[in-house]
């Protein structure tokens, strides 16, 4: 009886059992809030697991773990302030009259929308993740740039729906209405959004015309590296220095675009310098002994070459050195290219010559010295 009475009693308005309901459902939610999202996204795994081959349940729980500790949160402090009223002596307004009732309620349901979407673009990023692995399977490139650009185009047409959903259902707004009368304000976000369509038209420019895929290495104006992503607005470009270079893909489209997974073959051009004092016969010599080098070389392009003596510099006589390596992984071309220095240096060497340095020469003349 004593519990009973102590329960039934008032406290601004709302019982104590009250105000333990209020407690108790907070702290269920904020206690298994990572327990119930397990559950959530175990029962989403399940319904989806038919389609997800190859990716498992780990990494869906960790899309959808945040989003759904916060709904949970969520639910659970909708649930908890239910369980109370506010006083009659504040004179707070129902939710049908404009006030602080009306805007919380406003403010509430927004937040839900917006966990519920946050959940949905997480499962369209676990659907990417799978097909993804499945692209990374097949022999074609097209379905590995194919995968994110539908990915990011399917959030966007979530994000825009969710958009309008709570201008039609929470603020009970006329979509159509709206749409229709935007008039010369619709012109003014056209021309606001103006480079983002035309970032949209590249990326669709990049699909049809296909001047690169995923993986290509490329050069686009002062950029150069690895295609890693073609997204609904941009390329990423990771560079030879690990860094990773946005560029939108309007300039992917405008400007003039080097894809160096193409070439069929990689060049080596450079100047060999050797000092003035190199008789016409020692160049000779040697100008044929690095000839007769890479013509030997298996991976060097016999037909294009060039090994001539080339100008007269300040400081030295440059053998102008031209060939083609017969492969397009970067590292072997660098190795080639090193061993290919390597006997040049010996050819020098052997042949009495040295290369030339920077270098001045003043001549005097004696009778001037003398006076």
């Amino acid at each position: 009886m004593i519990l009973l009475e102590f329960l039934h009693r008032t406290f601004l308005g709302n019982t104590v059992e009250s105000f333990c309901w209020f407690f108790g459902i907070l702290l269920l939610g904020l206690v298994f809030k990572k327990l119930l999202s397990k559950l959530f996204a175990l029962c989403v795994f399940r319904f989806l697991k038919k389609y997800s081959e190859g990716v498992g349940y780990n990494k869906l729980f960790l899309l959808l773990k945040k989003p759904f500790e916060i709904l949970i949160v969520l639910i659970s402090i909708y649930l908890a302030f239910d369980r109370l009223h506010f006083p009659d002596e504040w004179n707070i307004l129902t939710v049908e009259h404009f006030g602080l009732r009306l805007i919380l309620s406003k403010l509430f349901q927004i937040v839900i929308v917006s966990s519920i979407t946050w959940i949905l673009l997480r499962i369209v990023d676990f659907f990417g993740v799978v097909y993804m692995h499945r692209a990374v399977q097949t022999e074609t490139k097209s379905d590995d740039q194919l995968v994110p650009f539908v990915k990011d185009a399917i959030k966007v047409f979530i994000t825009i729906f969710s958009f309008f959903f709570i201008l039609g259902t929470i603020f009970d707004l006329n979509i159509a209405s709206l749409i229709a009368g935007l008039g010369i304000g619709g012109l003014a976000v056209a021309l606001a959004a103006k480079e983002s369509l035309e970032n949209l038209f590249g990326s669709f420019t990049i699909f049809l015309d296909k001047p690169f895929t995923i993986g290509d290495l490329i050069r686009v104006g002062n950029v150069e590296g690895n295609v890693e992503k073609i997204g609904f607005r941009s390329t990423r470009i990771r560079t030879a220095e690990k860094s990773y270079v946005t560029v939108p893909n309007k300039k992917m489209v405008d400007t003039e675009l080097d894809n160096l997974s193409m070439r069929m073959q990689r060049r080596a051009k450079f100047n060999v310098g050797l000092t003035y004092e190199t008789k016409a016969e020692q160049f000779k010599n040697i100008i044929q002994e690095i000839k007769t080098s890479l013509e030997n070389h298996p991976s060097v392009i016999k037909t294009d070459m060039q090994v001539i003596l080339h100008d007269f510099d300040a400081s030295a006589i440059n053998i102008l050195v031209c060939y083609f390596v017969d492969t397009m992984d970067y590292d072997f071309y660098l190795n080639i290219r090193e061993e290919i220095n390597y006997k040049i240096m010996k050819i020098v060497e052997k042949n009495g010559s040295s290369f030339a340095y920077p270098t001045t020469s003043v001549w005097m003349n004696k009778k001037e010295v003398q006076n």
